[in-house]
């Protein structure tokens, strides 16, 4: 398997990891340490060589911190994705999630036309490895209420503070 280059930085109170292999980016993570973010790549690519590289020898990265100076910016880089067709399928519905708004788990399974896979729809968001670019973070409870997310409920609550915040402020 190809090596995967990764970098950390800090921004807007997160650590945000970007990693990429040959054929795209493969990940983007956030978290509250960089320690745990590469020990969670190393999980998610177990069998692959994993290589830190500085923020600007990849111009993924500058995409990806574009994000943090405008939320609505849409990264524009080669993704590579694994997953299943169903998996898929939910994370393009969430990369159509305008930045600022946010969708049920139900909304998003009415959307793919299977309104009863709500809990397929919950563990696609689960399976997603690509933060901000695919935003599952903008996925909630049919009550409003924010609840699971792979990078922590934590993590999503400020994401989604983060955006308001930017939304507001233009």
């Amino acid at each position: 398997m190809s090596p995967i280059s990764y970098t950390v930085s800090e921004q807007a109170g997160l650590f945000v990891l970007v990693a990429k292999n040959p054929e795209g980016v493969c990940a983007i993570s956030l978290g509250k340490s960089p320690t745990a973010l590469a020990s969670s790549l190393k999980n998610d690519f177990p069998n692959t060589d994993l290589e830190f590289k500085l923020p600007l020898l990849f111009p993924e990265w500058l995409e990806v911190q574009a994000f943090f100076n405008d939320p609505k910016h849409v990264c524009r880089f080669s993704l590579y994705q694994t997953g299943t067709a169903f998996q898929r399928e939910v994370w393009q519905v969430l990369s159509r999630i305008p930045c600022g708004k946010t969708l049920s788990y139900q909304q998003v399974a009415q959307e793919l036309g299977k309104p009863q896979a709500v809990r397929a729809v919950a563990g696609a968001c689960a399976a997603n490895k690509l933060a901000l670019v695919v935003p599952c973070h903008r996925v909630v409870r049919s009550n409003g209420e924010i609840s699971g997310y792979r990078w922590g409920v934590d993590v999503k609550r400020h994401l989604l503070a983060f955006e308001a915040e930017c939304i507001n402020s233009f």
